[in-house]
């Protein structure tokens, strides 16, 4: 394996998880999670957060990232982008239809919209990774004899 682009490509995806949380989850759709709760209302306020967490968390996603895309090859944008995009739908789909039926936590409403906003965070974090991955190849010239 390529330590050196796994190590990269794992932080740097890290970092786009966090920012992308924060933008989806913190800002864009933080009233809809609000007026779609399940039964038990589980958001903490931003000064209760433990960011440690929060931040290997999304490291931590990142790094699922990269090692999928070392061991499989995905090196460029629009691969790191497809295999990303299916990534996220099938973790977020199989931890959330189990949150669903086993806790109250969310609502069905919520936890569709769950499942789509961790499938286009993890679709755009994987282009960024698939980018990064595919930084430094070189490109191989191909002519016509």
């Amino acid at each position: 394996m390529n330590t050196k682009k796994f190590l990269i490509g794992g932080i740097v995806g890290g970092v786009v998880y966090f920012l992308l949380g924060y933008l989806f989850y913190g800002v864009l759709l933080a009233q809809y999670f609000k007026d779609h709760p399940g039964s038990v209302i589980a958001d903490k306020p931003m000064d209760q957060i433990i960011w440690w967490a929060l931040i290997l968390g999304n490291l931590l996603s990142g790094f699922l990232l990269a090692y999928v895309f070392v061991k499989s090859g995905v090196a460029s944008l629009s691969s790191g982008l497809i295999v990303g995009g299916v990534l996220g739908f099938l973790i977020s789909s199989s931890m959330d239809l189990i949150m669903f039926a086993t806790t109250n936590i969310s609502s069905k409403h919520s936890m569709i919209a769950d499942i789509a906003t961790a499938t286009v965070m993890s679709a755009i974090a994987g282009a960024v990774v698939g980018a990064v991955m595919g930084m430094g190849k070189s490109k191989v010239a191909v002519t016509a004899v």
